[in-house]
């Protein structure tokens, strides 16, 4: 049979889907296609090797021997075999058997390769399709389908099925983006992963090892591999990949499966709890983790590591809040780096995960998510952050950015983080696919790379920002708390009102008598005066009431919390040291720079509080005369303001001008109510 071409190979097998129309919704179409594909391919990738198999695995059963899966491999020239007699085209010969002889043909395949008809749920899609009396006529159409090996070559085939999960995909915009990153998108985190490393990519026989945690449907390899092809036709990649839906790990296994590739690197579950790969290291990792999801059903695991192995695993740098998991991808990612051998300037890795704004800036100071980020810039890790346009994604159009992350930083990067603003650099697509508007042209790919190149270190795009300047001192401000004390039937009021003020708050030695303890610091209270009463007298009067030391101490606080009066025009009150109390509800917070002078992973007092005061007294105390600092409360945080970094102003209009156009409009509106009364 003569090849086709790769559109009209795409085209033939598109055509068959239109056999489904009515019994199946449109974007339902894939779950029976794709299968379909990958049985043929696999099929007629076997056909050679066929009867050598049959006849091997026949010897092995008679000498009783179990696992004959690699002998069987071997034989068959693949990472696959197939052991029943039937082959795709046999199928047809029993036309009223064909669920059960398929049902068997599939159980004969290898593990691997049924590990993927099984994922993808084809087995129930067979009852359905007979049911409907489309089996038999599907089957048919497909033996039609030419893939041979010698006719559509293993990369061929990658790109047809590529282009056939693209086109499902996009059948249904709402769920795509939740497996299918856009290809683009994918070709600038290639190209920003490698972009300094492709002289030496393209050195013969190149063996180049990434990963994927968040596969998805494999695109993530696949552009990969089709960006090293390119310059290198002798390059190999070995992907590691782990996607944790069963279609779209179906599609990713087959792809590598149609590909000729090794499909055992591809593996099934959540790599946060169930890591597949955990003695692996790779030279490149990339993904587009899934945005903003909770990760609170299955923190034990992670909660575990971070607890018990610190920074020997994979959490250490801390854990963000259990609503979003994107940084722990991040972390996870990070842990299957080569190491960095800096004596002799070998191995290492770099990483480009994709994530929405939250990870920038989102946590307090001392949080998980800050301490992510203080780890990566305190340990020089983070290399470049692009922001992307909006409206790029299928099922959603919020604002996303590449986080490009190496342990083998170029010395001209040391010390540095470069921001790239790509914002503006897309073209507005003809047709939306769901949220998608917009995409990058291969000459918005060239310029965000060029900026990667160009270091600028303060340009309207691009710039290079100190380490330092991403950290700040988070600092407590306090005033002090100016009140009287007050005695009467209105504190007895707060008191009885307290949550505090319980017969629980009484030693259970005394419990047989609480409710009179009680009782009777309450008369106390109420016999103190309701006004000039000086914290002595206050203080005085109730502990020497009967039973006083029996209270616990949330029942004292709360007897000095119902003598307490805020008033501004009182004199501050004081501890027994003589230090002001400070006022809970005049408490703020200030953000204040690291110093220039500051050396990562240093928390030491003198940093925490080197020019704090010099900003207290320029900021707060103009303001706010009676105010201090309460360092034993100030933490260390770090985020990254894009925003703000590339905010440009843009000074108001002239007042002239806005009068002229007013004025204008006014004149139209004037000459349009002439025209109608005319």
């Amino acid at each position: 049979m003569a090849a086709y071409t790769h559109g009209e190979a795409v085209g033939l097998i598109w055509s068959i889907a239109d056999l489904l129309r009515g019994t199946y919704k449109a974007h339902d179409y894939g779950d029976v296609i794709l299968p379909l594909v990958v049985l043929r391919r696999l099929d007629q990738a076997l056909l050679d090797t066929k009867p050598a198999v049959l006849e091997r695995d026949a010897k092995l059963a008679d000498r009783g021997i179990e696992n004959r899966e690699p002998v069987l491999r071997s034989v068959s020239g693949r990472s696959y075999y197939n052991t029943s007699p039937l082959t795709f085209d046999r199928l047809l010969d029993d036309e009223d058997n064909v669920p059960a002889n398929l049902r068997a043909y599939i159980e004969a395949f290898s593990p691997n390769a049924r590990d993927v008809i099984e994922k993808f749920g084809f087995d129930t899609q067979i009852d359905k399709l007979h049911g409907a009396n489309l089996l038999y006529p599907i089957l048919a159409r497909f033996v039609d389908v030419d893939l041979h090996p010698d006719r559509v070559s293993n990369l061929d085939m990658g790109y047809l099925f590529e282009e056939l999960i693209r086109r499902f995909a996009e059948q249904s915009n709402e769920t795509a983006g939740e497996h299918f990153t856009p290809r683009e998108v994918i070709a600038l985190c290639v190209e920003l992963l490698a972009a300094a490393d492709w002289d030496r990519l393209s050195q013969p026989g190149a063996i180049v090892t990434m990963l994927d945690c968040c596969a998805g449907t494999g695109g993530m390899a696949s552009v990969f591999e089709e960006h090293l092809r390119a310059r290198n036709s002798r390059a190999r990649l070995i992907p590691h990949l782990q996607e944790i839906n069963d279609e779209s790990y179906a599609i990713c296994k087959a792809d590598l499966l149609i590909k000729g590739q090794d499909a055992d690197n591809v593996a099934f579950g959540n790599s946060l709890t169930e890591d597949a790969f955990p003695n692996r290291s790779v030279m490149y990792a990339l993904t587009n983790p899934p945005f903003g999801v909770d990760w609170k059903g299955y923190a034990g695991p992670i909660e575990r590591e971070h607890a018990e192995l610190g920074h020997d695993g994979r959490f250490g740098p801390g854990l963000p809040a259990k609503g979003d998991g994107q940084l722990l991808f991040l972390l996870h990612l990070l842990s299957k780096l080569k190491p960095y051998d800096h004596a002799t300037g070998t191995g290492g890795g770099r990483l480009a995960i994709i994530m929405n704004g939250s990870p920038l800036f989102s946590g307090a100071p001392g949080g998980g998510e800050s301490e992510v980020r203080r780890y990566l810039i305190e340990n020089d890790l983070l290399e470049t952050i692009v922001a992307l346009p909006d409206q790029l994604f299928y099922n959603t159009g919020i604002s996303t950015y590449i986080w490009v992350i190496t342990n083998r930083k170029a010395p001209e990067r040391a010390g540095h983080v470069q921001l790239i603003d790509a914002r503006q650099q897309f073209r507005r697509m003809r047709k939306s696919l769901g949220a998608k508007r917009n995409e990058l042209a291969d000459e918005h790919i060239e310029r965000i790379v060029d900026l990667y190149h160009g270091l600028d270190a303060d340009g309207e795009q691009a710039k290079l920002v100190p380490n330092h300047r991403f950290g700040f001192r988070r600092v407590t401000i306090e005033r002090p708390l100016r009140a009287r004390y007050e005695g009467g039937a209105a504190a007895v009021d707060r008191l009885r009102t307290s949550p505090d003020w319980n017969a629980a708050q009484v030693r259970k030695s005394d419990a047989d008598r609480a409710e009179d303890i009680l009782a009777g610091i309450e008369q106390v209270v109420a016999d103190l005066p309701t006004d000039e009463l000086t914290t002595a007298e206050a203080v005085t009067r109730v502990k020497e009431t009967d039973g006083y030391t029996a209270l616990l101490k949330k029942a004292k606080d709360a007897i000095a919390a119902a003598l307490t009066v805020p008033d501004p025009d009182a004199e501050p009150l004081v501890d027994a040291k003589g230090h002001p109390q400070p006022d809970p509800d005049l408490r703020g917070q200030e953000t204040v720079p690291l110093p220039d002078t500051y050396q990562p992973n240093d928390d030491t007092t003198d940093v925490l509080t080197d020019g704090v005061e010099d900003h207290l007294k320029t900021e707060v105390l103009p303001h706010a005369p009676d105010a201090w600092v309460d360092h034993t409360k100030t933490k260390l945080g770090y985020e990254i303001p894009f925003t703000r970094i590339f905010y440009r102003y843009q000074p108001p209009r002239p007042l002239a001008e806005i009068d002229a156009d007013i004025k204008q409009v006014e004149a139209e509106i004037l000459q349009l109510l002439a025209e109608v009364t005319e």
